[in-house]
């Protein structure tokens, strides 16, 4: 019996929903991603709360990385795997973690990936790595762009508001499996991840109302 969707509800609940309180969390168009099949998930990453509050954010139940040396963190490594989380080695080739990430799209699930590889602490969103986009394109799958913007200002004791956007789907079938596909649909990835995070940014200078027409 796979245990994975009542454990992500009840972690998402939990964890999710005290990181949704603690940051004031404001989430727009979660209506796009795709309800069933395999699908990666891109978000960009300022924070630790990021991780709770795209949990929190998404529709359904995730499939996150997280790099290895979390997971060999006595009890983290526990917690995080009990909610699904792959081990990947970052900055080397890691065929393990690719045949998992594979194979959570193939079997029609959401795979979650913070695409820039680490926390960015220039305040913007940075270079996305290759690892979304060949998985992508290996299973032909769909990838649905989450911007975050206002944690990378988010502490314990300031709590500030945190908002999200997802974007539409991006299909990239007519690239091809290899480096140069993989590149390509990066930069995709990219410039959707900008164009929602500035997005973000004239909202929040705009109050963040609850009714706006989505990018």
């Amino acid at each position: 019996m796979n245990t994975h969707p009542a454990r992500w509800a009840f972690g998402r609940s939990v964890f999710g929903g005290a990181a949704a309180v603690a940051s004031q969390l404001r989430t727009y168009g979660a209506d796009r991603v795709p309800q069933e099949g395999g699908v990666v998930l891109a978000f960009n990453h300022f924070s630790w709360i990021d991780i709770p509050c795209a949990a929190w954010a998404t529709p359904r139940p995730l499939y996150f990385l997280a790099k290895v040396e979390a997971h060999r963190v006595p009890g983290l490594g526990q917690f995080i795997r009990a909610f699904g989380t792959i081990s990947v080695r970052r900055g080397e080739s890691d065929r393990d973690a690719v045949r998992r990430m594979r194979e959570v799209v193939h079997d029609g699930d959401a795979l979650g990936v913070f695409v820039e590889g680490t926390r960015q602490k220039s305040g913007v969103p940075g270079t996305v790595q290759p690892g979304a986009a060949m998985v992508a394109l290996q299973e032909s799958a769909p990838v649905v762009c989450c911007a975050i913007h206002g944690s990378q200002t988010w502490k314990v004791g300031n709590f500030a508001p945190v908002s999200m956007v997802w974007g539409e789907p991006m299909a990239f079938n007519g690239l091809p499996r290899g480096g140069k596909g993989y590149r390509e649909a990066s930069l995709e990835i990219e410039r959707e991840l900008r164009r929602l995070w500035e997005w973000l940014v004239v909202h929040h200078e705009n109050g963040r109302p609850r009714e706006v027409t989505l990018p």
